[in-house]
């Protein structure tokens, strides 16, 4: 399978819903870890890039905010 590009502003469905119902996340920092922030309650949160792969389910909006 293709490794996958992620940019800051890309919005990323997961497997798993957040507390508030929303599954909807935008990512907001990229590193060795990937930082979220749910769509739906502006919670942020941080997963390591392998947690972060394994929950993924597909992407929905290509935003690149860095260009």
């Amino acid at each position: 399978m293709a490794r996958a590009e992620y940019c800051l502003g890309m919005k990323v469905q997961m497997r798993k819903k957040h507390p508030c119902g929303s599954d909807l996340w935008t990512i907001v920092r990229l590193g060795m870890d990937i930082g979220l922030e749910c769509c739906g309650c502006g919670h942020r949160i941080l997963l390591p890039r392998v947690k972060f792969a394994k929950g993924i389910k597909r992407i929905i909006e290509k935003n690149d905010l860095s260009k």
